[in-house]
């Protein structure tokens, strides 16, 4: 059976507010999923899971650095997470505080490692951003990341 996992790092628990409801939608979808804080998550535990979705807080237009640890922890397992479903997500604290590119930072990782990457036409186009606390639209963003990340590894890994 399919499992996922959603993984983040958090100080102001924006981020992990984000990653809690994304887990909650996978698994309301179907798709068994933990959630864990990224100091819990060892490189190796990742070759487990067949949906990953990391999220991150923008620091300086960056995933803080322990997201960063774990994707740079990865290269000695180069290949292992080929084919597996990828999702990413991320809070900052301003509008144009670099939200965005943290997100495409984590989906570049997950691409180079063979990842495969859904976009989404509506909304969140490259996954859910919240500018501070996550808001009602954040929330359903998050909802709708978890929705299509659960059918698309369901499609890919029945």
């Amino acid at each position: 059976m399919a499992k996922g996992i959603v993984i983040y790092y958090s100080r102001s628990g924006n981020t992990q507010e984000m990653g809690e409801i994304i887990a909650k939608a996978m698994n309301a979808s179907g798709l068994s999923t933990e959630c864990k804080s990224v100091d819990r998550v060892r490189p190796d535990d990742l070759t487990g899971y067949d949906a990953i979705v990391i999220g991150a807080p923008c620091y300086y237009g960056q995933m803080a650095a322990p997201v960063k640890h774990l994707i740079d922890e990865l290269v000695s397992r180069h290949g292992q997470l080929n084919g597996k479903i990828g999702a990413a997500f991320s809070s900052s604290a301003n509008i144009g505080g670099g939200s965005e590119t943290t997100v495409l930072g984590i989906i570049e990782a997950m691409l180079i490692a063979g990842m495969v990457v859904q976009g989404d036409p509506q909304g969140a186009h490259y996954g859910p951003l919240s500018i501070g606390k996550p808001d009602d639209k954040v929330r359903q963003q998050c909802e709708r990341r978890g929705q299509r990340v659960a059918a698309l590894t369901q499609r890919l890994f029945a």
